[in-house]
């Protein structure tokens, strides 16, 4: 407990405030004034006198037009741990030096993905944790591989690793710093099934799944019935979201219902198998008696909301199944199919473990963040935060 409460020396911290004021123009007594504090705080401040509480950091980061983190941060402390490397199918055969990874502290141990799985974008947006130190062993390949940390263990240790494919998340983590500052939310991209085999496997903290049972119309509940066991489960509605056809913009082939995908000249980008949006696609082609092969493009995958809406962008496609809010942001067209609920399932051995995961909660159900994400097009936060009975 001493530890927790213990001052960080001020040696420990990279200090960027003088830097940051000399590029905005700023003279110490004018961020000063803007910041209500004296000059000579200031000056104590950028000297490594002294660190600010956490209000005048806000207060210097607010008028300076960056983020706590930007000003203030914990330096590198190169510690070595050892963790578990979950690859992509692609790197199965390939490991490369010095490569960047994310790491999750999952129970008693470490799991480690590399950065890059993240995508194209958020590669170069989301900071690593640490690189790996390559495996000179090759006749004894091992998942256990070390990592050299570029950031402090103990704030690695409160992040929440996420799994699914609802890119909100990564909405929901910047407000879970409001509660935390040192908590943050790294999302895995994963169709719903993949993300709770994930979760079963201790690989991340929480699964999000939208798969609505045919038979009932009911939102995820029947699909976790038959696949986790026990009652050691928490589910709780993240939002509500509406899913359909993503056209292009103005809709030039004319599609407005499933039957049209069997069109000659329509072609389709589908998702990976055990997606929700998969499994929506394939309900339809069913109930209006259309076969996969019928359909262009059904073997064509992206991996993604946003990777649906970019590829018909680009032109590969007519035509893909995904939500609302990813096409309002790439300014195509959307013909709705169902609403769906995408909920989060968390093992309640987590909720007392890691703490950070009920300041996530907190945060999600907050008025800010319900209300910004209504703004993305396509959310229903009217249930968000309730708990969903996994057993009768």
């Amino acid at each position: 407990m001493g530890d927790q409460h213990r001052a960080e020396p001020v040696s420990n911290i990279e200090n960027n405030l003088k830097t940051l004021r000399i590029a905005k123009g700023l003279s110490q007594g004018e961020l000063a004034e803007f910041a209500q504090i004296t000059r000579q705080a200031v000056c104590a401040i950028e000297g490594n006198h002294y660190l600010p509480t956490t209000a005048v950091a806000l207060r210097l980061a607010g008028v300076l037009g960056y983020r706590v983190e930007d000003l203030f941060s914990l330096r590198a402390t190169g510690e070595i741990i050892t963790g578990e490397f979950i690859s992509e199918p692609e790197q199965a055969d390939e490991f490369q030096h010095s490569i960047r990874v994310k790491v999750a502290r999952i129970e008693d141990r470490y799991v480690v993905r590399a950065v890059r799985a993240l995508g194209e974008l958020l590669a170069y947006t989301v900071p690593a944790d640490g690189l790996l130190i390559e495996n000179n062993d090759r006749n004894n390949p091992s998942p256990k591989l070390q990592v050299q940390l570029l950031r402090d263990r103990r704030i690695i240790e409160q992040q929440i690793a996420v799994a699914g494919c609802d890119p909100a998340v990564f909405l929901a983590g910047e407000y879970l710093r409001r509660y935390k500052e040192t908590a943050t939310v790294t999302g895995w991209n994963m169709g719903s099934s993949a993300a709770l085999e994930a979760l079963k496997r201790r690989e991340v903290h929480m699964a999000g799944l939208h798969i609505v049972d045919e038979k009932t119309g009911e939102s995820n509940i029947p699909y976790l019935r038959k696949h986790l066991h026990g009652d050691n489960y928490l589910i709780v509605t993240f939002a509500a979201w509406e899913e359909g056809l993503i056209v292009r913009h103005g809709n030039p082939k004319n599609i407005r219902r499933i039957e049209d995908l069997g069109r000659e000249h329509v072609t389709l980008i589908n998702r990976e198998k055990g997606a929700g949006a998969r499994y929506l696609l394939d309900q339809q082609l069913e109930r209006e008696g259309l076969r996969r092969a019928q359909v262009r493009g059904y073997d064509l995958i992206a991996d993604s909301h946003f990777q649906v809406a970019r590829r018909i962008v680009e032109g590969q496609a007519d035509v893909g199944i995904g939500v609302r809010s990813a096409a309002n942001l790439y300014g195509l067209d959307f013909i709705p199919l169902q609403q769906s609920r995408y909920d989060l399932v968390i093992p309640k051995t987590f909720l007392a473990a890691h703490p950070s995961i009920g300041n996530l909660l907190d945060a999600i159900v907050s008025r800010q963040f319900r209300t910004e994400i209504e703004a993305l097009g396509g959310y229903d936060t009217s249930e968000t935060g309730k708990i969903q009975q996994l057993r009768p």
